[in-house]
């Protein structure tokens, strides 16, 4: 496994965590283990979602931040990671 799948790895499971964040925000978790994992999965999705926040002014009651910050990490981001560690050679 060379370094350049590892990092598209990686990408793809930080996606994921911010996908599962934004589901588990459609429900009212407010004590239990669920709560502690939705504390722990936001802790580590909200940096980056939040500059899109800043960015992006919600619409109404809909926040399209975690959308477009989901599609810039997988159709921006990892690529260019991706190439780049494949053009140094890692």
């Amino acid at each position: 496994m060379n370094l350049a799948s590892i990092v598209s790895s990686v990408l793809d499971f930080y996606s994921l965590l911010i996908f599962i964040y934004v589901i588990m925000s459609w429900f009212p978790i407010r004590d239990g283990v669920f709560a502690d994992i939705y504390r722990v999965i936001g802790s580590l999705a909200e940096p980056y979602i939040g500059i899109f926040r800043r960015i992006v002014p919600a619409a109404g009651p809909i926040d399209f931040s975690p959308l477009i910050a989901l599609v810039v990490l997988r159709y921006l981001i990892q690529p260019v990671l991706v190439r780049l560690v494949q053009t140094l050679g890692l």
